[in-house]
């Protein structure tokens, strides 16, 4: 339930998490006096606060501090910003970089990079999980020994690369064949639909009299194997938020262990990729705040996420840092970047 604040509450609030944002220490009611343009005194400021506390917008970190804000606080604050934004301010500079990439997964990390240079925080771009993608093309290269190397390449400009281990080496002029087979059999079907095909194929047992086309299915789909169905995560920038963590007022609330794991959850990007697939269940703009993380692992920090479209499918872009984050810088950044992406996605599918 939201809180039902006057307006002298409301920009006593709003004043008291802009400060504490830019300084990261608790704000006194001496301050507000001085600052808020209502031309009220300390005592009056200091009821106002103590009602804030009341509903648990704001607390005291210590008897005779000042005030800092809650989630609930946050939540408000944010909620504020979101309700008065305006459109979506177009970032041409940006853009331009990106139209530069040449597959989708350079654009996804400069994205990640994009995100974490403007932010200051860690960045993230998740690619959209391949269901709809096409095989265009599939190649065999023989590498040293009974490994093979095995390039996907996709509709979209996704190209992926995977070493194989094979049963026994293969010479160069098989391995042009079997890829010649699995082209003319299986191109044009989705990745999913492609492994899920040669399987079915592998399982026919007219297969086995045939060697070459049973080679050719079983590098097919070990390479497909963990490429038809997982979205791929980029992201760059943990050392901006060590710095801002580390280096700030309030580096006592974010411990080397908290730190510990939220590194460890980037490093097992399987484990931030499910997280991140619960929370993105609609189109647009979500910030997810402290305690409002279903992992406890994150309830260190705030979320800004925005999805972005191909035509087809969604991804999402977004930061994660401190609670005390920029909040506006960090929506309309995110905001901006998503819609970027999209412009660039979309463009791409017309001119191919």
């Amino acid at each position: 339930m939201t809180p039902d604040l006057t307006e002298r509450q409301r920009r006593i609030l709003a004043r008291l998490i802009g400060e504490f944002i830019e300084q990261g220490e608790p704000v006194s009611s001496a301050w507000h006096a001085a600052h808020s343009a209502l031309g009220v005194s300390s005592a009056t400021v200091r009821n106002i606060l103590a009602r804030l506390e009341e509903q648990g917008l704001v607390r005291q970190p210590h008897t005779s501090a000042g005030r800092v804000p809650t989630d609930s606080g946050y939540r408000l604050y944010v909620d504020w910003l979101l309700g008065s934004r305006k459109a979506t301010r177009r970032m041409a500079d940006v853009e331009a970089r990106l139209r530069k990439s040449g597959t989708v997964g350079e654009l996804m990390e400069s994205v990640s990079h994009e995100l974490s240079r403007a932010s200051h925080t860690i960045a993230f771009a998740m690619a959209p999980a391949h269901h709809s993608v096409c095989l265009q093309h599939l190649d065999f290269a023989k590498l040293d020994g009974t490994r093979v190397l095995v390039t996907v390449v996709a509709t979209g400009g996704q190209v992926v690369h995977k070493v194989i281990e094979t049963r026994e080496p293969c010479d160069a002029t098989s391995l042009s064949q079997a890829a010649n087979y699995i082209n003319s059999e299986f191109t044009g079907l989705t990745l999913h639909e492609a492994r899920t095909a040669i399987v079915e194929r592998l399982r026919q047992e007219r297969v086995l009299y045939d060697a070459l086309v049973s080679r050719a299915l079983e590098l097919a789909r070990n390479g497909l194997e963990g490429v038809a169905s997982e979205e791929t995560l980029y992201v760059q920038g943990t050392s901006f938020l060590l710095d801002e963590l580390l280096g700030g007022p309030d580096h006592e609330q974010h411990t080397l262990a908290t730190l510990r794991e939220l590194f460890r959850m980037i490093e097992e990007k399987h484990r931030l990729v499910e997280l991140l697939t619960d929370y993105i269940e609609e189109n647009g703009l979500m910030v997810v705040i402290g305690s409002e993380h279903s992992s406890p692992d994150l309830r260190p920090f705030s979320l800004v996420a925005s999805t972005f479209q191909d035509g087809n499918r969604t991804g999402t872009v977004g930061v994660i840092g401190p609670t005390r984050m920029r909040y506006g810088r960090a929506i309309d950044i995110v905001d901006g970047v998503s819609a970027a992406i999209t412009r660039v996605l979309e463009g791409n599918k017309n001119d191919g």
